[in-house]
């Protein structure tokens, strides 16, 4: 085969050039736009939540009545007081379950791209898991794990 491999197909098309797309006529926003959009966006929210909040007053409206007002459970009323305090040691719980349900917030986009990145990807979520078991290990350290 003499000239290299042959072309599929009629050998009479010729190729053109690619028309521009949508996107690349596009213009950029300046810094005035982009902030009168957010500033737009955001007072289009506040109308929305506002005349909802009519909305459901104007529909539904409320009578005040004595039963409404008593703290119950399950139907039977409290006898404990309403408004009690936790105790400081359940603040480290709470942490802990926050950065550990942070650390999951973090990881469902870092797998979604992590075929595209690779190696990079893979040691950047090495260290965050790094540091976060730092963070695990002080408060182990701490007695922040200890049951009381």
């Amino acid at each position: 085969m003499a000239g290299g491999p042959k072309p599929f197909g009629n050998s009479r098309l010729k190729f053109q050039p690619l028309r521009q797309s949508k996107l690349e006529k596009l213009e950029v926003m300046s810094a005035t736009q982009q902030y009168l959009l957010l500033l737009g966006l955001a007072l289009g929210i506040l109308g929305a939540v506002l005349s909802l909040y009519g909305l459901a007053r104007s529909v539904g409206p409320t009578r005040q009545e004595p039963g409404k007002d008593v703290p119950a459970s399950a139907g039977v009323l409290s006898r404990a007081p309403v408004w009690g305090r936790y105790h400081a040691r359940y603040y480290g719980y709470a942490l802990l379950f926050l950065a550990f349900d942070m650390e999951m917030a973090y990881m469902y986009p870092w797998a979604v791209v992590f075929k595209e990145v690779g190696l990079v990807a893979l040691l950047d979520m090495g260290v965050f898991l790094a540091i976060l078991f730092l963070g695990l290990l002080y408060g182990w350290s701490q007695g922040a794990l200890r049951r009381q």
